[in-house]
């Protein structure tokens, strides 16, 4: 099986459920229709074997993180799914594998009405990178940037499941009950991208980005694009019974801080609209916590109830 049987096989029909897709895999590139009055939302990803996941990850989870990833930037933009490419490096042409991968990237794909219409593949060491596209009404789109203070700060859903469900994947987090073990690990080999919750947060948000490195990496750059500060009470922060259940209270409050993968979104809501976006996410079964606050100046200030925290854990960074 060469190339491109390999791309025929098993990605060859993903691309045919658009007709805003005018020419799709199989040319040197894709041709698409934009909606008028749209702006082109872009985003792209990379997952690398030991790097992303564990190199013996399940290839239904592989596929499914690749496009989860990708969808969950564009849900922090607000905008609407469309378009993906694919590239793919391989160690080989394993026909098991690359079924399974191909399920769980078109299943949540179709779940979403994103086509695939181009990408590369190449042998080598295993990494995957999707390029996604997708638009959002001229002017209308959510950015890191546009915080204000007095903004409430706001996260979908609960933190810290990703990272434990990874903890258990590698044995650094003991499975003491297996149906709790179970959700973490599915929370992190099968993420939920929050991209109907980043629709509806537009035009109620002022600002959002999506949490994939941790809460403790990641409000530090929404509160920097928005020229301000920010005061966190780590004691509000969403913890699932399933992480509180396997993990010390420090632990659980660690992995929500520094634990990436969770891929819910952080948002910056003016109070008077806060309670309409929580309605919102209500309807989308989710819940929305309110953590902390924007504030003048560029300080971050972590507490714990009234007393200051300082957090033991940071936000990923690849290359520190």
């Amino acid at each position: 099986m060469d190339e491109f049987e390999l791309i025929r096989r098993y990605f060859g029909s993903l691309g045919a459920a658009r007709e805003d897709v005018l020419l799709g895999v199989g040319d040197d590139a894709a041709l698409l229709r934009m909606p008028a009055d749209a702006d082109l939302a872009a985003s792209v990803d990379t997952l690398v074997a030991g790097r992303h996941f564990p190199p013996q990850s399940d290839a239904r989870s592989i596929g499914h993180r690749a496009m989860a990833v990708n969808l969950s930037d564009l849900a922090a933009m607000g905008a609407t799914p469309a378009w993906a490419t694919l590239a793919l490096t391989l160690p080989g042409a394993d026909a098991d594998w690359l079924e399974r991968f191909s399920s769980g990237f078109a299943q949540l794909a179709a779940a979403h009405g994103v086509a695939l219409v181009g990408g590369d593949t190449t042998a080598g060491p295993l990494s995957v990178t999707v390029q996604i596209m997708g638009h959002v009404h001229r002017g209308t789109a959510l950015r890191r940037g546009g915080g204000r203070e007095g903004d409430l700060l706001a996260v979908s859903g609960t933190l810290g499941d990703a990272a434990a469900g990874l903890a258990l994947a590698t044995g650094a987090l003991a499975a003491q009950d297996a149906a709790c073990a179970a959700e973490l690990r599915s929370r992190f080999e099968y993420p939920t991208p929050r991209v109907e919750l980043g629709i509806a947060a537009r035009g109620i948000a002022s600002a959002a980005m999506d949490l994939s490195d941790g809460l403790a990496g990641d409000l530090p750059k929404l509160a920097a694009a928005s020229g301000l500060g920010a005061r966190i009470d780590v004691g509000r922060l969403p913890l699932s019974r399933a992480l509180q259940s396997l993990a010390h209270p420090d632990q659980a409050r660690d992995f929500a801080l520094g634990g990436g993968d969770d891929y819910e979104l952080l948002l910056a809501v003016p109070p008077r609209r806060f309670e309409a976006l929580a309605a919102r996410a209500r309807e989308l079964n989710l819940t929305l916590s309110a953590i902390g606050e924007l504030r003048r100046g560029n300080a971050l200030e972590w507490t714990l109830g009234a007393a200051p925290f300082v957090p033991r854990v940071q936000g990923y960074a690849h290359f520190r």
